[in-house]
């Protein structure tokens, strides 16, 4: 789908190279700039699974004619992605400025945690804390729990890498319109803010006051159930019929216990009672229980288990090198993403691509 596209990653840790990852995946021709110390310890080839996909080339930028490689790069490209601190570009001579002025059409996406400005730009920080400062960790748990840790998916991707991808994309399609390019702040504490919409839209059914006591966080029919075996099942029948096919797999139809689905008074209470029910049975029992169900309840499977599961197999979820590229085409067939590279694999043939060309 991005077959023609030319970006130019700068190498970096997380949801920098993860959205370099997606536009690889997507066809984009992603070279990534790695450092050349790690290169040159003797027997040693990095390969990161963020890299799959993609072309690498090792340089250092403190030295001059590795700064021209890096700088032809640039010149001939359509997108440069970095994920550094902020001023670290701008001080190697990769800055915008500079990068605009010798490629004006170039679209420069910068991924942060805090962004390019305000008090914090400059401060280190990792997932957990752009989720705490944008509110999102405030419901990352159940009441009387203190929030709790989740997968790095939804600060460094849902809220970093994803819109990093997206601003690339919206500036590539300006781009071609206009000719002229721009920066993209792709900043996490920014994306997971922009993510709490969907939540903030359920108006007066969610409280941002009240942990443990809204539409999602509180109720009995939306939560996760130990199982006897110390595996989980997840239960998440917000609609009244899916509410109404749930109880009647749990065989609580006419249990008057039930019947109020929205009663906040009433959710301890009836998690306790199914608590209890699930903590009876181990997972398997379950899962064959809900199998062929639309009352929304699954098992929680480990990576490993996940991988084996029916429907991640007939999906072809996984491949040699990872996950599957997401999201998919009716144009296009599904293809398994090319292996990672070592660091500076294909330096000789960069090299001299930008000789045959004049750049270098």
């Amino acid at each position: 789908m991005l077959s023609g596209i030319k970006i130019v990653e700068f190498e970096a840790l997380g949801p920098a190279p993860f959205a370099g990852m997606l536009l690889a995946d997507l066809g984009a021709e992603v070279t990534v700039i790695h450092r050349k110390a790690a290169a040159e310890t003797p027997g040693k080839e990095e390969r990161n699974l963020l890299d799959r996909g993609k072309r690498s080339i090792a340089l250092d930028l403190k030295n001059g004619g590795d700064v021209q490689v890096a700088k032809a790069l640039v010149a001939q490209a359509d997108g440069l992605t970095e994920g550094m601190r902020p001023g670290v570009m701008e001080r190697l001579g990769f800055g915008p400025d500079e990068m605009l002025a010798m490629n004006p059409a170039l679209v420069y996406g910068r991924m942060t945690g805090w962004g390019q400005d305000g008090p914090r730009a400059k401060q280190a920080g990792h997932d957990l804390n752009y989720l705490s400062l944008s509110g999102a960790l405030f419901y990352g748990g159940v009441a009387g729990d203190t929030p709790g840790v989740p997968p790095t998916m939804l600060g460094d991707i849902g809220g970093g890498a994803m819109y990093l991808a997206v601003g690339m994309l919206a500036g590539l399609l300006r781009a071609r319109e206009t000719g002229r390019g721009g920066v993209v702040d792709a900043a996490i504490v920014d994306g997971t803010s922009h993510m709490m919409a969907l939540l903030l839209s359920m108006g007066d059914q969610f409280s941002t006051t009240s942990r443990g006591s809204s539409l999602l966080d509180g109720p009995h029919w939306s939560r996760c159930y130990a199982c006897s075996c110390g595996g989980h099942v997840s239960v998440q029948c917000l609609e009244p019929k899916f509410y109404a096919m749930f109880l009647e797999a749990m065989g609580l139809t006419d249990d008057a216990g039930f019947v109020a689905q929205f009663d906040a008074e009433q959710w301890p209470v009836q998690t306790a009672r199914l608590a209890g029910m699930f903590a009876g049975k181990p997972r398997a029992h379950w899962a064959e229980i809900f199998a062929n169900s639309d009352a929304c309840v699954a098992p929680v499977l480990s990576p490993e288990e996940a991988r084996s599961d029916p429907h991640v197999v007939a999906r072809g979820i996984w491949t040699a090198h990872g996950p599957a590229p997401a999201p998919r085409f009716d144009s296009m067939p599904l293809q398994e993403p090319s292996p990672s590279p070592a660091r500076g694999q294909h330096s000789g043939e960069i090299l001299k691509d930008l000789e045959d060309r004049g750049l270098i």
